[in-house]
């Protein structure tokens, strides 16, 4: 038996590292600045430090150090999906109304690729300017887990008794400036 497989075979009291939650993520990108102004823009994370070729964002109240890691790798090629590699990140928000928000955001800066409802979860998947794949979700009180279907933000919310709002936010950057490629 090798060390993995003995890892996978141990009993339930000797399973384990202990490890209490996963504390952030660090991402190779071709263009830091260009990458901050998304993350800070569209996901609305904030600097907690940056210095040439890093930066360092965090949810906004967030007392950890970072969430997000982004260090530039000039010339780097967009991911390639035929070989093992990190498929995505998730982003939790706290409310619906939320999720119907980062919906029209994304969409409006050109980086939505899909969405599902997986029953436990609703969520948007996107790509930010390196083509790295991120979801964004909001946990279903009392959801059950079962079959992916569509989804409909709009009538998630409707069921909730929560009125859609089609209103457009002021928008700072546009999705030109967030493909991949671009600085």
């Amino acid at each position: 038996m090798t060390g993995a497989e003995e890892i996978f075979t141990m009993g339930t009291a000797a399973k384990g590292l202990g490890i209490a939650r996963m504390q952030h993520i660090v991402l190779w990108v071709s263009n830091v600045e260009r990458s901050v102004r998304f993350y800070c823009d569209v996901l609305g994370l904030e600097v907690s430090r940056q210095r040439p070729g890093a930066a360092f964002l965090k949810i906004p109240g967030n007392p950890d150090d970072h969430d997000l890691g982004l260090f530039e790798q000039p010339g780097a090629l967009p991911p390639d999906e035929r070989v093992a590699r990190i498929y995505h990140s998730a982003w939790e928000v706290a409310d619906l109304r939320d999720l119907a928000r980062a919906q029209q955001r994304l969409m409006e800066v050109g980086a939505l690729v899909g969405s599902s409802n997986h029953g436990t979860s609703l969520s948007l998947y996107a790509k930010d300017p390196d083509g790295l794949e991120f979801e964004v979700f909001w946990t279903v009180p009392g959801g059950v887990s079962g079959r992916r279907t569509a989804l409909d933000i709009d009538a998630e919310m409707s069921k909730r008794g929560i009125t859609p709002s089609k209103a457009r936010s002021n928008l700072r950057l546009t999705s030109e400036q967030f493909r991949p490629g671009r600085a």
